[in-house]
């Protein structure tokens, strides 16, 4: 029984396994590679890790020119498509020579170099500028076949570039005022659109693909700590207590403290995780879901140090403390849920997440709502025993072991 609290964790061992072993992997498209190739780009090739983008590279080695070509979707009637390039010591927006397309509310697409600034950073006017980036053979297309908008150039490339460790920068954006390009949005995979490329071997090194795999193991940690091994602690404790199924005494307690103390241990991991990601991220935060995640920390440690305070039986402080514990208990599992949605609407994963965690709600609500049905059959079957004559302590034989149901209401000890 006790190694039923940890079978949740042999999972997350398995899909963190899972993950990192897919994380390295990047392709691309068949379609986008017949596509650049018809324009003569047919080096290096790299499915990037946000926005659904990807990028194709030509490297001429005997000088700094490179051939471009960089698709991404942009699934609005208008709005704009960017790539661009950074001489600083990170990638980043500030100081990337950008090459962004257009898509005009009319359908009409043209493209335009930028110097992104400080003062882009700040909302200023942006416009089109030249770069000290050798521009040719500028090019901005929309291929059906793959959906995809697309943008071409070649690029000479300054000292400066060192093309060992390409910084480059992509974006979408659905903004736009007149021909200006205006703020993108400020999700998860906006902001990771960045990257460190070796375009003569095709290594990259992505800072977001870090810690969106951070990320990953923090919403996993979490959905299984506090969102599945608390509540399944909950049902033991209501629904086991009443009505024993196993011979051992106070099996029941021994359960329902290994799942919280299991689920306290993997809950608190991935809200460490999430505080260190949240520190990290230097230019956006969440506040709803930081606030309801400090919340849940301090109250299920406050749920974890009242145990040494637990009254006994006969404790005229007892039924206090029971209101207390499982009120509060009741309480958090219900903001535990809605911050985990939160937390979901903030990655925006694919839609798998958040039909799997509703599957999993729905299997324990399930389970309870059986157990309580239950429960409810128990009592009133006793409660009209007794009427009928029988005493409240009935003896009856459950697997040839006596058992001494009491009649009263169900609740949780």
């Amino acid at each position: 029984m006790y190694y039923f609290c940890h079978f949740p964790v042999l999972l997350i061992l398995v899909f963190i396994s899972l993950t990192s072993m897919g994380a390295y992997s990047h392709p691309c498209s068949e379609d986008f590679l017949e596509i650049t190739a018809g324009r003569n780009v047919t080096g290096g090739c790299k499915k990037l890790n946000t926005l659904g983008a990807e990028f194709r590279w030509n490297h001429h080695p005997n000088g700094s020119r490179i051939d471009i070509a960089f698709g991404a979707k942009l699934e609005a009637d208008a709005g704009w498509v960017a790539w661009g390039v950074n001489p600083g010591d990170t990638p980043q927006m500030v100081g990337t020579r950008a090459l962004i397309g257009i898509k005009q509310p009319n359908g009409s697409l043209v493209i335009y170099t930028y110097n992104i600034t400080r003062d882009t950073k700040r909302r200023c006017q942006l416009l089109p500028s030249k770069l000290d980036v050798g521009v040719n053979n500028l090019k901005f297309d929309y291929s059906s076949q793959i959906q995809y908008y697309v943008i071409y150039a070649s690029l000479d490339l300054p000292p400066a570039y060192n093309i060992s460790k390409f910084k480059h920068v992509w974006q979408v954006g659905y903004k736009l005022e007149g021909m200006e390009p205006k703020m993108h949005p400020t999700t998860l995979h906006n902001v990771d659109s960045i990257q460190t490329l070796d375009l003569v071997s095709g290594r990259g090194h992505s800072i977001g693909r870090h810690r969106r795999h951070l990320r990953t193991v923090h919403g996993i940690l979490n959905i299984v700590g506090w969102g599945t091994l608390l509540p399944i602690g909950v049902i033991i404790a209501r629904y086991f207590k009443s009505y024993p199924m196993s011979m051992k005494k106070d099996w029941w307690f021994a359960l329902h403290i290994s799942c919280q103390i299991v689920g306290y241990f993997l809950g608190t991991t991935g809200f460490i995780i999430g505080i260190w990601l949240g520190h990290a991220s230097k230019h956006y935060s969440f506040f709803t879901h930081r606030i309801l995640a400090i919340f849940i920390f301090a109250f299920t440690t406050l749920q974890m140090f009242a145990l040494p305070l637990r009254p006994g039986e006969n404790d005229e402080y007892r039924e206090y403390w029971n209101m207390y514990h499982h009120f509060l208990g009741y309480a958090l599992l219900a903001v535990i849920s809605a911050n985990i949605f939160e937390g979901i609407a903030i990655l925006r994963p694919e839609n798998t997440w958040k039909w799997a965690y509703i599957g999993l709600l729905g299997v324990l609500l399930s389970i309870a709502l059986v157990l309580e049905i239950f429960t409810w059959c128990k009592f009133f079957c006793e409660k009209n025993r007794k009427q009928k004559g029988h005493s409240p302590g009935t003896v009856s034989q459950v697997s040839g072991v006596e058992r001494d149901y009491s009649m009263q209401a169900p609740r949780m000890e």
